[in-house]
C-alpha cells in the first residue's frame, strides 16, 4: 500500500519482505546465492509419503518447521519414524491456525548448535555487515540474551558467515536493515542459512554497541533515498556487548506472563551501559502484549576475563 501511494517505507519491498518471509522460498533464494542450507527437502511437504522419503535420506531426528512460522512457534522435533505421521498432521494443523499457512518443510535436527545472526545494511546497491550476534541462549526457542561477537568463531569463519549474508542480499537487491541467521553445528563446525528477518530486531542495539553506528539513524537514511555513507572497511567492530531481555515473567508459574503494576523502578546507569524500556514506576504493564519490557545493553572494551580474578576462577 505504501509502495503504491509513493509513501517511503522503512524497509526492503514488500516483494522481499513476501519472498524472504517465506522459509521455503528464502531457502531456495540463498541455495542461487551458494549459501550452505541445513540438508531437508527441497520444498514444501504435502503428503505423509513425501514427509518418509524425506527422511529416509535425511534421518533422524527430523525438524518439522511451518513455512510461515517465526517466533520460535510452528517446529516440532520427531525423533523416530513412529511419531512422523501424527507431529506431521499436527504442525500442519496448528501452521493453518496460527499462520493461515499450512505448508511445511524438514531439516535435519542438528543436535549441538549455535544461533548466530548476521546484521546487515543495503541500498540496493551496496550491502555492509556489522558483524554477529549469538543468540544461542533461549527459551522456547524464544531468544533470552544476545552478544557480540560470538565466543565460539574464529577469524576464518567469521567472515565466510558475513560473506554469505552480503551475497544473499545481492541475490534479492536487498534494501534497509535486515539480519541472516544461521545455526551454527559445533561438532562440524560448519554454519547453515535458517531464515532472514526482513527488519531491525530486538537485539540491534549489541551491533550498534560494538560498531559504535546508530542503525535505526541509518535506515531512515536509506529509506529517504540516500546511499550508504560508508564501506565495509569504514565499520569496526570494538569491545564486546551483551543484551538480556528483561521479561514480565512469573518462574514459578512456567514462566507464564505476568501482567501488573510496577511499584519501583529504577533504572540501571554508567559508562557502556544502556537500557532500552517503556516502564517507570507506577506503570501499570497490561495483559495484551509480548512480555518483554527492557532491554538491558552492556558493553566493555574486552569480554569479562579482564574482571575474573575478582571472584575467583
Amino acid at each position: 500500500m505504501c509502495e503504491a501511494e509513493g509513501v517511503g517505507f522503512v524497509g526492503p519491498a514488500a516483494s522481499i519482505i513476501r519472498s524472504m518471509g517465506d522459509k521455503i522460498e528464502a531457502k531456495k533464494i540463498a541455495r542461487r546465492a551458494g549459501v550452505p542450507v541445513v540438508p531437508g527437502s527441497d520444498g514444501a511437504i504435502d503428503d505423509y509419503d513425501q514427509a518418509v522419503a524425506v527422511a529416509r535420506d535425511v534421518g533422524y531426528p527430523l525438524l518439522i518447521k511451518a513455512s510461515a512460522g517465526g517466533g520460535g512457534r510452528g517446529m516440532r522435533v520427531v525423533e523416530s519414524a513412529e511419531t512422523l505421521e501424527s507431529d506431521l498432521a499436527q504442525i500442519m494443523s496448528e501452521a493453518e491456525t496460527a499462520f493461515g499457512d499450512r505448508s511445511v518443510y524438514l531439516e535435519r535436527y542438528l543436535t549441538d548448535i549455535r544461533h548466530i545472526e548476521i546484521q546487515v545494511m543495503s541500498d540496493g546497491d551496496s550491502t555492509v555487515h556489522f558483524g554477529e550476534r549469538d543468540c544461542t541462549a533461549q527459551r522456547r526457542n524464544q531468544k533470552l540474551v544476545e552478544e557480540a561477537p560470538s565466543p565460539v568463531l574464529d577469524p576464518q569463519l567469521r567472515e565466510q558467515l558475513a560473506a554469505a549474508s552480503v551475497a544473499l542480499c545481492r541475490e534479492v537487491a536487498y534494501r534497509n536493515a535486515g539480519t541472516v541467521e544461521f545455526v551454527f553445528d559445533n561438532i562440524e563446525r560448519q554454519f547453515y542459512f535458517i531464515e532472514m528477518n526482513t527488519r531491525i530486531q530486538v537485539e540491534h542495539p549489541v551491533s550498534e554497541m560494538v560498531s559504535g553506528i546508530d542503525l535505526i539513524k541509518l535506515q531512515l537514511e536509506i529509506a529517504a533515498g540516500n546511499p550508504l555513507p560508508f564501506a565495509q572497511e569504514d565499520i569496526s567492530i570494538r569491545g564486546h556487548a551483551i543484551e538480556c531481555r528483561i521479561n514480565a515473567e512469573d518462574p514459578a508459574e512456567g514462566f507464564r506472563p505476568s501482567p501488573g503494576r510496577i511499584e519501583a523502578f529504577r533504572a540501571p546507569g554508567g559508562f557502556g551501559v544502556r537500557l532500552d524500556s517503556h516502564v517507570e514506576s507506577g506503570y501499570t504493564i497490561p495483559p495484551f502484549y509480548d512480555s518483554m519490557i527492557g532491554k538491558l545493553i552492556v558493553w566493555e572494551t574486552t569480554a569479562t576475563k579482564r574482571y575474573l580474578g575478582r571472584f575467583g576462577p
